[in-house]
């Protein structure tokens, strides 16, 4: 319930909606470009062409629907537009390195294997978290009947994790209690995060 009035506060302030659009324009979009930095030289399959590409779309979607708030706000990823930009900028980046130290001390791996591997495990913690987080927002969404929209999203990325979890079947049939550590990992992260945005958005003189 927290996160809920968390963005219900976000969405009542058109300056801070389209801050908030902006930041999760930005994740979508470094998390595609993670996806591209993890692929092989040659071996690259037809998911993770594809995940990228979705995410550049949702990095692309979510961009454009601030123009439906105030075309004039939030038209680069400056830091003073976006929510948190410190702790957003980490966030990512740190799930990558805690999980990559992870999976070398657990799985015996090349350094393009590793790549792949974090490529699996970090994107299926982050689908984890879409499948929580964007339905919140649309709820928010529906309920102050706000133009913008997010369930297109919501529908990818259910799709997103069925692949991800198709993928790690074959990765290892023992990926299950390795992913829940993962998990673990971005869960401290995404709480950083969100008390971060949370401090931001709830300062008296806030926008």
């Amino acid at each position: 319930m927290e996160f809920y009035n968390l963005i219900d506060k976000i969405v009542s302030d058109n300056e801070a909606h389209s801050k908030w659009l902006n930041t999760l324009s930005f994740m979508e979009n470094a998390g595609a470009r993670k996806i591209s930095a993890c692929e092989h030289p040659t071996k690259v399959n037809l998911i993770q062409l594809k995940h990228a590409c979705e995410e550049h779309r949702h990095a692309y979607y979510l961009k454009k629907q601030i123009g439906k708030i105030n075309p004039e706000l939030c038209k680069t990823y400056e830091g003073n537009e976006l929510l948190a930009p410190i702790a957003t900028r980490q966030y990512l980046h740190a799930l990558d390195v805690k999980a990559c130290k992870y999976l070398l001390a657990h799985f015996d791996l090349t350094k393009e294997e590793l790549k792949y591997a974090a490529y699996l495990f970090v994107t299926y913690a982050i689908e984890v978290r879409a499948d929580e987080l964007y339905p919140v927002y649309q709820e928010v969404l529906t309920k102050t009947n706000s133009k913008v929209m997010v369930k297109s999203i919501i529908l990818e990325e259910e799709g997103h994790l069925e692949e991800m979890i198709h993928q790690l079947d074959e990765f290892s049939e023992y990926w299950k209690p390795h992913a829940e550590k993962i998990i673990e990992i971005e869960k401290d992260l995404h709480t950083d995060w969100v008390n971060a945005i949370t401090e931001e958005v709830m300062k008296p003189d806030y926008a």
